[in-house]
């Protein structure tokens, strides 16, 4: 006899329909699997045939042959186990065809029959509903994450018997499922009013949250630079719906969703070590899974002690701060995953600390040369906002004054964004900070006179094309934070200023110590 049942691979983010076909025909006694299978699902042949046998339900002595197909495709992951089985049931004559082909199915099996959770259940979910499946066979602990997709019905089951006894209802497609309701949590992230002082430092990071603008801060040990970055968050605007969706994905199959807690309302703060290696930063792995830059979608991604980074990890930033999106080729095939976030990162101007303060700098000049040169001037180039953060007064410190909360800066921040919803609503992009080249001519056209301007300063700073193009990004913002329609040149003069600092720090004259 013979049935099928379909399931899903993951192919990044989303998720790929696979079916899988049993047949039992008479031959010689055999279980084989067949369609390009990596070795977790080669064992599933095992664990599916003593499951069944510890749920009461003995594989006949025949030849038996499963399929996965497309056989084109790497079929990697445990989700395989509960669809073979059931498919295998279709086929022994166990359950109705028609009922295994109305849905889609996915889990581990263990050898007692216990049903197990696997990763990426919310990416499932959403594309069964999306190709029209009327059901969703998913593991009991999976449930309140499949829950998050509505319009389609979810049984989350904990046994392969119960599975079994569940599909052999007749009465199985009017069974409502019992409705979760998520308990979504509120994080609440440090408020801009605990720092003292360092109010251009509190602009420019206004800026780079109201065009998603990249930031670099350089400045000695202790003056407050992870102070100011852990707050940044807090000034962005509410996650948009599909952003909410899109971010729970990448948990999902990362297997960082926590069970109950609702799509992802926050923006995503992620702060990794400088040990960290590529894998890990960028994604990948045996089985590939989204690295730190992919968890940081959407949000912030914070990275202290730059230099300290390896250098070739530092480089693969490159191509997904312009892309904003990261692929990743196996021998099984390719993976997209996004990557649009903010890079914040902080870092000293030598080992000790303390350069350019030569009564407190230890370093030589080759030390300090080397220390910097860890940062490569294309890497630089994709940062539109560089500042200085210098040591505050200890008066300072000790003025007890009213300082602006996070929550008032946060209201003009969002009115910068509705401007840059309105006004790039017919493109593919939302943001001043992703502005294709293509497109700086329309969005961000200059006057004669402040062409001339920034010719001269193009030659002048020596710049790149694309620092260039950074620096007109950066002019828009400003200019939508002023509420108006024309970039003036006080909004290209402090765009220019932040851009001033690679030139102290990285030209070769000044390490002339």
């Amino acid at each position: 006899m013979y049935s099928v049942v379909e399931t899903a691979i993951l192919n990044g983010i989303d998720s790929v329909l696979v079916s899988i076909e049993a047949n039992i025909s008479e031959g010689l006694p055999v279980f084989e699997m067949v369609g390009f299978l990596a070795t977790e699902v080669k064992e599933a042949k095992e664990r599916v045939r003593i499951a069944l046998g510890n749920s009461g339900f003995s594989l006949p002595v025949r030849r038996i042959t499963v399929n996965f197909y497309p056989a084109n495709l790497k079929k990697s992951g445990s989700g395989f186990d509960l669809p073979v089985a059931l498919a295998l049931c279709g086929a022994m004559g166990v359950l109705e065809s028609k009922v295994l082909q109305g849905g889609l199915i996915a889990g581990e099996v263990s050898l007692s029959g216990r049903i197990l959770p696997v990763e990426g259940v919310l990416s499932i979910v959403d594309m069964a509903k999306q190709k029209g499946k009327k059901y969703c066979i998913i593991p009991k602990d999976n449930e309140t994450e499949a829950m998050l997709v509505s319009g389609i019905k979810i049984y989350p089951v904990q046994t392969l018997q119960e599975t079994i006894e569940l599909l052999s209802r007749r009465d199985f497609e009017s069974i409502k499922p019992r409705i979760v309701k998520c308990a979504k949590k509120e994080e609440e992230f440090a408020d801009f009013a605990d720092v003292a002082g360092h109010e251009q430092v509190k602009r420019i990071c206004e800026v780079a949250a109201s065009g998603m603008h990249n930031l670099l801060m350089i400045g000695p040990p202790g003056v407050g630079k992870t102070m100011l970055a852990l707050r940044i968050p807090g000034i962005l605007p509410p996650l948009k719906e599909e952003e909410k969706m899109e971010l729970s994905k990448i948990y999902s199959v990362s297997g960082l969703l926590n069970p109950g807690g609702g799509l992802l309302e926050q923006r995503p703060f992620r702060m990794p070590h400088h040990s960290i290696p590529k894998g890990a930063l960028i994604g990948g792995g045996t089985v590939a899974k989204p690295g730190e830059i992919s968890l940081a979608h959407a949000g912030v991604l914070f990275l202290d002690e730059f230099p300290e980074f390896d250098k070739n990890v530092l480089d693969e930033l490159r191509e997904p701060m312009e892309d904003k999106k990261v692929r990743i080729s196996r021998l099984g095939g390719s993976f997209e995953y996004p990557a649009d976030f903010i890079l914040v990162a902080a870092m000293s101007a030598c080992r000790c600390g303390y350069y350019p303060d030569m009564n407190r700098c230890t370093c030589t000049s080759a030390q300090v040369h080397s220390y910097l040169s860890a940062i490569s001037q294309p890497l630089l180039d994709r940062i539109d906002l560089g500042i200085e953060v210098m040591q505050q007064p200890v008066s300072v410190l000790n003025k007890n004054e009213r300082r602006e909360h996070s929550a008032d800066i946060r209201k003009r921040v969002i009115k910068v964004h509705q401007i840059q919803k309105k006004r790039y609503k017919s493109e593919q992009f939302y943001y001043n900070g992703q502005i294709p080249s293509a497109k700086i001519e329309t969005y961000c056209p200059l006057p004669d006179d402040l062409k001339a301007y920034m010719e001269e300063m193009f030659i002048k700073l020596k710049l790149s094309a694309r620092g260039y193009y950074k620096i007109l990004r950066v002019a828009r913002t400003l200019a939508d934070m002023d509420a108006e329609e024309d970039i003036s040149i006080r909004h290209l003069s402090e765009a220019l200023c932040y851009r001033s600092i690679d030139k102290k720090y990285w030209e070769k004259n000044d390490y002339d110590l």
